[in-house]
């Protein structure tokens, strides 16, 4: 934390913003209790988030120029988010799954590939592999609602414990998982202070 930034590690199970059943003990509501000038600045300071059970790496902007400056990186593509991955199966080779994003037809919670969604890009590159499942880096290019849980379901290699696109029954030899085993490990933006990489 700095005079303009912080940045999170967040737990899985902590909710980023509140909604729909989720009105108090969200991220925003221990920012503002952590740094109460925040309640100045639009949705205090949040410029992107994760889902619920995904852990990891925020960015929040303390100062209203420091978010319209992270806005804009986000707009760019400049923010750079790298997440770790468990994926079933054998995901032999880096690939790139350039498959746009929309609202599932039918089940109107979750994403799905879509003709006519929004462009959608994820690098993926192995980096170790088990007996049943794939340790993965995942690279956006975009920020869709769960972008890398939507395209690895689409190329047949679903996040292990994902409950909305992976598989419906245990798998045998896989020890129970109560959340997706997806965790964003790397960001990597311009300090919208300094001008310099972080």
């Amino acid at each position: 934390e700095d005079a303009t930034l912080l940045v999170v590690d967040k737990p899985p199970g902590l909710v980023v913003h509140p909604g729909a059943g989720n009105v108090d003990g969200t991220m925003l509501n221990a920012l503002l209790h952590h740094a109460p000038a925040l309640a100045q600045v639009p949705r205090a300071g949040i410029v992107h988030r994760l889902d619920k059970e995904t852990s990891g790496l925020l960015v929040v902007a303390k100062t209203l120029a420091a978010q319209t400056a992270l806005v804009r990186e986000l707009a760019q593509r400049t923010i750079k988010r790298e997440y770790l991955a468990i994926a079933y199966g054998d995901v032999e080779r880096a690939i790139t799954i350039d498959a746009p994003i929309g609202r599932h037809p039918s089940a109107r919670t979750t994403m799905a590939v879509v003709h006519g969604g929004r462009v959608a890009r994820t690098h993926v590159t192995p980096l170790e592999h088990y007996a049943i499942a794939t340790l993965l880096q995942c690279t956006l290019d975009t920020g869709r609602t769960h972008q890398i849980r939507v395209h690895l379901a689409a190329v047949r290699h679903p996040l292990i414990g994902d409950p909305d696109y992976g598989p419906k029954r245990q798998i045998p030899g896989l020890p129970p998982m109560h959340r997706q085993a997806l965790h964003a490990w790397r960001l990597a933006l311009t300090h919208t202070g300094t001008g310099k990489p972080m």
